[in-house]
């Protein structure tokens, strides 16, 4: 099977393609490596350097032909789509929508789309919350996610697409960027390797749902597979807090530093959690990494690499 990952060259995507290719298939990988890198784009893919929204996204298709699209590539980070949500809304309204337009014109058999559990539902209603949980974001990013959602929803309708809807938590592990802008345990992890003080925005109680990447990847694998039409949410179940975070990653990496707290940014919801008894149930999908044990395995992928500058 011939599979098109858009932002192949990114954290998550880079690891769902190199699953994809040990099972066998045949990879193409569109990115502009704006926040991915070159060297993670496995060796056995294809790599077309250039954005979802550019007009030569069409010759990809048609040179290419992929089966299954899977559209990872996006604007991710909340602070940066409150700032400016022009930018957000291009890449993750438009450009999803550029990809979406030639996946039917070329006759993609099925998309597989990347979306946000942690902010397109907004401030819960209750926890941990499910698909049917009402969608009210707060940011635009969580805006933009959700659109493409609808998008997928009617092009089913009306021209037969097949999709699946993977709304993740809080994705980590090994080969998150720890000198980006997402990420906490990444970027607390190289502060506190650095001896720096992590700053937690708020006063720490503030919850995520924290999924490793490796489970993020089997839910990836079930879905090019299962699942039609549909939305699944990709996650735990379990809230922990900034606080815990922090606490449980100085203790792995021996840090005894102190955080900074800062206010609260624009667009961040207080709590969250994702109820995936259907992920369960119709991928037959479920987490087998704990956080402390999924921590444990960051904390010495981040060890190895040369933080402390």
């Amino acid at each position: 099977m011939k599979v098109l990952v858009s932002g192949g060259a990114g954290f998550i995507g880079s690891n769902v393609v190199d699953a994809l290719v040990e099972a066998g298939h045949d990879l193409v990988v569109v990115d502009n490596l704006s926040t991915g890198f070159r060297e993670r784009v496995n060796p056995a893919a294809r790599l077309y350097e250039m954005s979802i929204g550019d007009p030569r996204l069409a010759d990809v298709f048609q040179r290419e032909r992929p089966d299954v699209v899977n559209h990872h590539a996006a604007q991710m980070v909340v602070t940066k789509s409150v700032e400016n949500p022009v930018y957000d809304a291009q890449e993750n309204i438009l450009g999803g929508l550029g990809i979406l337009l030639n996946s039917v014109r070329f006759g993609v058999k099925k998309f597989i789309y990347a979306s946000s559990g942690g902010a397109v539902y907004g401030e819960a209603q209750y926890l941990p919350a499910d698909e049917q949980h009402p969608i009210k974001p707060v940011s635009q990013y969580g805006v933009s996610k959700h659109t493409l959602e609808h998008y997928l929803h009617l092009y089913a309708a009306l021209y037969g697409l097949p999709y699946v809807v993977l709304r993740y938590a809080n994705v980590y592990g090994e080969g998150q960027n720890p000198f980006g802008e997402a990420g906490v345990v990444a970027i607390f992890a190289r502060q506190m390797l650095r001896g720096e003080r992590p700053t937690i925005f708020g006063s720490g109680d503030k919850t995520r749902d924290y999924v490793h990447i490796s489970d993020v990847v089997k839910a990836n694998l079930l879905a090019l597979e299962k699942g039609e039409n549909t939305i699944y949410n990709i996650g735990t179940g379990v809230e922990t807090s900034d606080q815990q975070v922090f606490d449980t990653l100085a203790e792995v990496l021996g840090h005894r530093g102190k955080p900074f707290y800062a206010p609260v940014r624009k667009g961040e919801i207080h709590r969250i959690c994702l109820d995936c008894t259907k992920a369960k149930k119709e991928l037959a999908w479920a987490p087998a990494l704990s956080f402390k044990e999924g921590l444990l395995r960051a904390a010495d992928y981040y060890k190895t690499l040369s933080l402390k500058g």
